[in-house]
C-alpha cells in the first residue's frame, strides 16, 4: 500500500511504548499494531487527532505516501 504509517518512528522519538500510546488513545494495543505495522484499511480522524496529540505531532509526522509504480510494461 502506498501510504506508509511511522507511528513507530514517533513512538521512539517520544520514548513511549505501545501500550502507554495506546492508553492515552483509548484504542487496544492490538488495533494499534495494526495500525503501526500498516495492516489497517482505515483510520478514524478522531483516532488520528488521539494520536498527534498523545505524540505531540502532526498527522504528516505519522502518515506519508510512497509512490507504487509496477514496472510491468
Amino acid at each position: 500500500m502506498p501510504i506508509v504509517v511511522d507511528i513507530d518512528v514517533m513512538l521512539a522519538r517520544r520514548k513511549m511504548s505501545v501500550g502507554e500510546l495506546a492508553e492515552r488513545v483509548g484504542i487496544t494495543p492490538a488495533n494499534l499494531a495494526v495500525l503501526k505495522n500498516g495492516r489497517a484499511k482505515a483510520v478514524r480522524f478522531t483516532t488520528l487527532a488521539a494520536l498527534c496529540e498523545a505524540l505531540d505531532c502532526q498527522p504528516g509526522d505519522l502518515l506519508r505516501w510512497e509512490s507504487g509504480e509496477s514496472n510491468a510494461g
